[in-house]
């Protein structure tokens, strides 16, 4: 069952306030990033924040689940209504993941 825009559109008006939130569709699911780094995955219409050190000693103890079947273990977040506490963990998380590799340059000739 692949997310549905709304739901997404929910994560990241729940997520905002700490950073520019938005998405972006991926094979029928979304990659949620904050000022530029991919964050998490919104998956079946759930949340699947990246793994860090800072994540889990915010959440505490994070239930952990992968996203999609095969994909490493993220941290399964239920309960998206306390907008301050998911705004925070997504903000931890992104302080703690490393900037975005610069893309290459498009090296084909136009003709």
């Amino acid at each position: 069952m692949a997310s549905d825009l709304k739901f997404a559109e929910y994560v990241r008006d729940q997520a905002g306030g700490e950073g520019e939130i938005t998405f972006r569709k991926m094979f029928g699911e979304y990659a949620l990033y904050c000022d530029g780094k991919v964050v998490a995955f919104i998956c079946d219409n759930q949340l699947f924040i990246k793994p860090t050190e800072a994540g889990r000693e915010f959440i505490g103890n994070p239930v952990e689940a992968p996203p999609y079947p095969g994909a490493k273990m993220y941290y399964l977040v239920e309960d998206l209504d306390d907008r301050d506490w998911l705004a925070h963990l997504i903000r931890v998380t992104a302080q703690a993941l490393p900037a975005p590799k610069p893309k290459k340059p498009n090296l084909r000739k136009r003709n």
